[in-house]
């Protein structure tokens, strides 16, 4: 590894505390469609830092249990806004991160999630129907962490993820749209817990994602397009799912997370001189994780979250990260 900065958990720490104590700020306010799922990445990357108690759980779950639609029997994404998958399943993951799942009202949820589902397959993002692939993970992933994957229509939720499978191994968002990385993620993740990989082609994929990596070693979410540090996730957690990570350049590639992080205020952003957000603090520390930065807890790369959490729920699939390093 070259001169690149260590990664400075306390100054990460630090500032993933530090976001929200300025409620006059207007990105503040800006950002309130986004509160829980801020609240789930902030979480997340402590977890894996070993710093999960760095954030006050009774605050946090107070929080969590505000943002309930008791209307639709779900989850927003903030006090008061309508309930949605994607802030329902942060909602969830937080919850069980804290130990504090007897809060959770588990049959309305299940049934919540399971209303969203259309014919086709895919599933709603929330009453108003926008719908693709992420929303279709969104469900898939919540409804195995609450223990009801039984009730999910699995062959028609596999129809729909096939239809979204293209020529080149990947996955769209939708049938007919282009394979982009994160939806590779939601594709390949929701066929993981759903035990179906025998719909991916993966050495085809494996190719696919390898060829993310530009020559200043970041990842790519498609061809022609800028290396971004939430692709360390997004590709990592694929290839880790298929067990395909030695096919790309892992020196290099942490030497590019490492590099984007703010060594004065704390964070990663997208890319090195970029500002940071908990967004690419989060998934920048998981890709680090993945690929076994000393130091670091193990994450899972299907449920992104603590991998002895999910192992204890019995929830393991195949997935392989890089072993972890015993320094740097």
């Amino acid at each position: 590894m070259t001169s690149v900065a260590a990664l400075d958990i306390p100054l990460h720490v630090k500032y993933i505390q530090s976001l929200g104590e300025n409620k006059d700020d207007l990105v503040y306010h800006m950002t309130a469609h986004l509160r829980m799922n801020a609240v789930y990445w902030g979480l997340t990357a402590l977890c894996v830092m070993n710093r999960k108690d760095a954030l006050d759980r009774e605050d946090m779950i107070s929080y969590v249990m505000s943002c309930w639609d008791d209307e639709a029997g779900a989850f927003g994404a903030h006090p008061d806004h309508d309930a949605h998958l994607l802030s329902t399943l942060s909602a969830i993951q937080i919850l069980i991160m804290q130990d504090a799942l007897d809060r959770l009202d588990i049959p309305r949820v299940v049934k919540y999630i399971l209303s969203l589902q259309q014919p086709s397959g895919v599933f709603a993002g929330d009453a108003f129907g926008e719908i693709d692939a992420r929303f279709l993970y969104c469900a898939v992933n919540a409804l195995s962490l609450l223990g009801h994957l039984h009730e999910l229509d699995v062959e028609k939720t596999v129809g729909y993820i096939r239809q979204c499978r293209n020529f080149d191994g990947g996955f769209g968002a939708r049938a007919g749209a282009e394979s982009h990385a994160a939806m590779v993620f939601v594709c390949v993740a929701a066929l993981a817990i759903l035990d179906r990989l025998d719909e991916v082609d993966q050495d085809t994929l494996g190719w696919w994602l390898a060829e993310r990596q530009l020559p200043n070693g970041g990842l790519n979410g498609r061809p022609e397009k800028l290396e971004d540090v939430c692709y360390s996730f997004w590709v990592l957690s694929a290839m880790a799912i298929l067990n395909k990570i030695p096919w790309i350049n892992a020196d290099k590639l942490t030497e590019f997370i490492l590099s984007a992080q703010d060594l004065e205020g704390g964070g990663i952003a997208d890319r090195p001189g970029d500002q940071p957000d908990v967004f690419h603090t989060n998934f920048g520390v998981a890709g680090l994780s993945l690929l076994g930065y000393p130091g670091l807890e193990d994450l899972d790369p299907v449920y992104c979250m603590p991998a002895r959490l999910i192992e204890s729920k019995g929830l393991r699939k195949g997935w392989k990260a890089l072993p972890r390093k015993a320094s740097a």
